[in-house]
C-alpha cells in the first residue's frame, strides 16, 4: 500500500506509548509502585482507545471510498455494474471492495483483514504480477461463472506496495451458448468394410445380399445410439454425421461396434471388420470431411480395424489391438512397381535411406530399389551411417561387389550431391524422426516410401509414390514384389537376391512369424534369383562373446502378467542383442511377449515382440515408439531405465485395462 494512505489510515503513535510504558518502567525502578499502577492503567485504556479509533478511521475511509470511488469517472454513489475488489499484492489481503462484490461471494467486513485466497479459493495472482489484465480461467462461484480482470495501481513512490483492483464479469450465459455451441458442432464420419471383397468372394448374389443386410443392421443399431444421419454411400461404405456431444459418448464406449461387427461371417467363417474415419472442428463440412477421408487412411494404413479421429492438429486413435489380417492384392504392387520406374528414370539421381540404426530389412530393401535404378542406368547411392548399424556383415559383403563398391554415402555427403531433379525412396520407416538423415529428407521434393510398419501420427508427408502395406512382414517382401514386375530375371545380382531374403528372415524371425502366401511367394522368388538361405543363416549368427551376453539378458528378465518377460538392463548393449533377446524370450514356454530395456547415452531404447494377443505396437505408441503387433521398438530420451520401466508397466496395465 502506498505510504501516504497508510499514515492515514494506521496513525503511528506507537512511539508515544513507548514513551508511557518508559515512564512505569522508570516508576516501578524507584519503588513508586501506586504511580506505576496507576500510569499503567493509564497505558491500556489509552491503548484500547486508539485501536477502537484505528477501526472506526479505517471504516470510515472506505465507507468513503465506496460512496466517492471514482476510479473511471463514475459520479460517486453511482451503482458500479461489475464486482470489484481493491487487494494489497504483497499479501493479497482485501482492501477494499463493492456491494456486488459482497453479494456474489459473501464477503463480510472484519476487523482482522481477509486474504483473497480466503474469498476466493483457487484464485492465484501470477497473472498480474506477470503484466497480464484477464485471468487465464474461469472463476465459478456457486451457480455462476465470471471472467477476472485487473489492473495493477502503482503511486508515485517506487518503494510503496502496490495495490491492484479485480474486476468480476458474470459470463454465464455467454459461456452456456458457447459450450451448447460447441456439444453441438457437426461429426463428419466414414465407415468402410475394409475386408468388403474377400467376405463376398465365391459368394452368389443372395449371399451377398444376405450379408450386406447383416452389416447394415450391426452399423444402424450402433449408429441410431447417437442420433446422427446414417447414410450408405457404397456398398461397403457409409457416411455417419452426428454431434459433438455423442462423439464424446462414443469415444467413452471405446466404439463397442469394432467388436460387435466381428460377430458378422462369411459362409467360410471369415469375420467382417471395419474402419471409421471421423473429422472434427472443421470450419465447414467439407474440411470436416476431408479430416475423415485423411482418418480412414490412416486407419487403413495402420492394419484397419480402428476408429481414428483427426481434428487440426492430431490424430487420436481408437481400437487396432487385433492382428492385422491380409487384405492386399498384387494390383497395387504392380502399379507401384510401374510408377516408381517412371519416377526413377526421370531423375538425375537416386538416394535411398532407410531409419536410423539400419538392420538387414532396412538395407535388404534399399538393395532392392538399387536393383530397379541399375536396370534404368541411373547413379544411386544407398544413405547409411557405416559406424551405427546392425548390418555390418551384409553391408561388407556388399561393398565387395564391384557394381556397388561405392554404394554407401552419409546424410552429409547426399545432402551435397542431391538437387532439385534428384528422387528419394524411404524404406521400412515412415517417420520422418526415424530417418537415417531428416535433413536430406526435407531437402528433397520427390520422396518416395515403401514401409510395412503401421503408420503413426507422424509420418512423411506428402510423397509421390507411396506402397504402406502394414500387412506384409517386411519391407524387403514388398521390394521384392516391386522387382518382380520392374526387372527380369537375369537382372538380378545374387547379392541383391541375398540381401532382400536376410530382410525377410530377419523380421519373420526365420519364417516362424507374420508370414503369409505372399511371404512365401517372394522367399520363392528370391530363391529362384539366386539368394542361398544357408548363406543368409550366416548373416545372423552371433560370435560366442554376443551369444553369452545374449542369455545373460534373458537371464535377468522378470515375469509380468504371468505371460510378460521384461528384461530391464543397467548396462548399454547393442540394438542386435537387444532384439535377438526379445525374440529368444518368445521361445521359452507360457512367453507370448517380451520387452529389453537398455540405456543409450541420454535415452533408453526399448525392443519388443508379442505371439499373443498383445499388440506391442499399441503398448509402445503412446511412449514415442512404433512398429507393428509383433515387433515394435522405443527410444525413451532424458530418463533412466528405472523411469523407462514405470512408463511401460503402465502402458501395458492401459493397454489390458481398456
Amino acid at each position: 500500500m502506498n505510504k501516504k494512505l497508510g499514515r492515514l489510515l494506521w496513525p503511528g503513535l506507537w512511539a508515544y506509548f513507548a514513551v508511557m510504558v518508559a515512564f512505569v518502567a522508570a516508576a516501578v525502578a524507584t519503588g513508586n509502585y501506586l504511580l506505576a499502577l496507576a500510569e499503567g492503567a493509564l497505558t491500556a485504556l489509552t491503548g484500547v482507545y486508539y485501536v477502537v479509533c484505528r477501526v472506526n478511521r479505517r471504516r470510515e475511509i472506505q465507507q468513503y471510498v465506496k460512496t466517492a470511488f471514482n476510479a473511471a469517472g463514475v459520479p460517486g454513489g453511482a451503482e458500479v455494474p461489475l464486482a470489484m475488489v481493491l487487494i494489497r499484492l504483497g499479501d493479497g489481503s482485501v482492501l477494499w471492495t463493492n456491494d456486488s462484490f459482497d453479494t456474489i461471494t459473501g464477503y463480510q467486513d472484519k476487523y482482522l483483514h481477509q486474504r483473497l485466497e480466503t474469498v476466493l479459493p483457487g484464485l492465484a495472482l501470477n497473472w498480474l504480477t506477470s503484466g497480464k489484465t484477464e485471468y487465464p480461467y474461469d472463476m465459478t462461484i456457486g451457480s455462476r461463472r465470471y471472467r477476472v480482470y485487473g489492473t495493477v495501481l502503482r503511486g508515485d513512490d517506487p518503494d510503496a506496495t502496490a495495490m491492484a483492483m479485480l474486476y468480476l464479469s458474470d459470463m454465464t450465459e455467454m459461456y452456456l451458448v458457447r459450450d451448447e455451441y460447441i456439444r453441438s458442432r457437426p461429426v463428419v464420419s466414414v465407415i468402410l468394410v475394409d475386408n468388403y471383397e474377400e467376405l463376398t468372394k465365391n459368394m452368389t448374389e443372395s449371399g451377398i445380399s444376405s450379408l450386406n443386410a447383416r452389416i447394415n443392421e450391426v452399423i444402424t443399431q450402433w449408429a441410431e445410439e447417437y442420433h446422427g444421419l446414417l447414410r450408405r454411400l457404397e456398398r461397403n461404405r457409409f457416411l455417419l454425421v452426428m454431434e459433438k456431444h455423442d462423439l464424446d459418448r462414443a469415444v467413452d464406449g471405446k466404439f463397442p461396434v469394432l467388436e460387435e461387427i466381428h460377430q458378422v461371417e462369411n459362409p467360410t467363417g471369415l469375420q467382417t471388420s471395419i474402419s471409421i474415419g471421423i473429422g472434427v472442428d472443421g470450419e465447414s463440412f467439407e474440411e470436416s470431411y476431408d479430416f475423415a477421408a485423411l482418418a480412414l487412411e490412416m486407419s487403413l494404413s495402420r492394419g484397419g480395424d480402428q476408429a481414428v479421429i483427426k481434428n487440426r492438429f492430431d490424430f487420436t486413435f481408437i481400437g487396432g489391438r487385433n492382428k492385422e489380417s491380409d487384405h492386399r492384392n498384387k494390383v497395387r504392387s504392380r502399379v507401384t512397381a510401374n510408377s516408381l520406374m517412371e519416377l526413377i528414370g526421370q531423375s538425375e539421381r537416386v538416394f535411398v535411406m532407410g531409419h536410423k540404426n539400419a538392420d538387414l530389412d532396412s538395407v535388404g530393401a534399399a538393395m532392392g530399389i538399387a536393383c530397379m535404378c541399375r536396370k534404368k542406368g541411373k547413379q544411386v547411392n544407398i544413405v547409411l551411417d557405416l559406424e551405427h548399424n546392425v548390418a555390418e556383415k551384409l553391408v561388407e559383403e556388399i561393398r565387395a561387389v564391384p557394381e556397388y563398391k561405392d554404394i554407401f554415402i552419409s546424410g552429409q555427403e547426399a545432402l551435397y550431391h542431391s538437387n532439385m531433379h534428384s528422387v528419394l525412396v524411404v524404406v521400412d520407416t515412415n517417420h520422418p524422426g526415424q530417418v537415417e538423415s531428416q535433413a536430406l529428407l526435407e531437402s528433397i521434393t520427390k520422396v518416395c516410401v515403401v514401409d510395412h510398419h503401421r503408420r503413426a501420427a507422424a509420418y512423411i508427408n506428402p510423397v509421390v509414390v507411396n506402397l504402406h502395406e502394414p500387412y506384409a512382414s517386411s519391407a524387403s517382401e514388398l521390394v521384392t514384389e516391386l522387382l518382380q514386375y520392374a526387372v527380369e530375371r537375369a537382372d538380378v545380382l545374387p547379392i541383391e537376391a541375398k540381401s532382400l531374403m536376410a530382410g525377410i528372415f530377419l523380421d519373420t524371425k526365420s519364417f516362424n512369424v507374420r508370414t503369409g502366401e505372399r511371404t512365401f511367394e517372394a522367399a520363392a522368388v528370391l530363391r529362384q534369383w539366386g539368394a542361398d538361405t544357408v548363406e543368409v543363416k550366416k548373416l545372423l549368427q552371433n560370435d560366442f562373446q554376443d551369444t553369452m551376453s545374449k542369455y545373460q539378458i534373458i537371464k535377468s528378465a522378470r515375469l509380468y502378467r504371468q505371460e510378460i518377460a521384461i528384461a530391464a538392463l543397467t548396462t548399454t548393449t547393442s540394438r542386435a542383442l537387444a532384439a535377438q533377446s526379445a525374440d529368444e524370450l518368445l521361445n521359452i514356454s507360457g512367453i507370448t511377449t517380451s520387452f529389453v530395456l537398455y540405456p543409450d547415452g541420454d535415452q533408453v531404447m526399448v525392443s519388443a515382440r508379442s505371439i499373443g494377443d498383445a499388440n506391442v505396437q499399441v503398448i509402445l505408441e503412446p511412449l514415442g515408439g512404433g512398429g507393428n503387433t509383433a515387433t515394435a521398438g522405443a527410444q525413451l530420451k532424458d530418463c533412466t531405465v528405472k523411469e523407462a520401466l514405470d512408463r511401460l508397466v503402465a502402458s501395458i496395465d492401459k493397454f489390458y485395462e481398456e
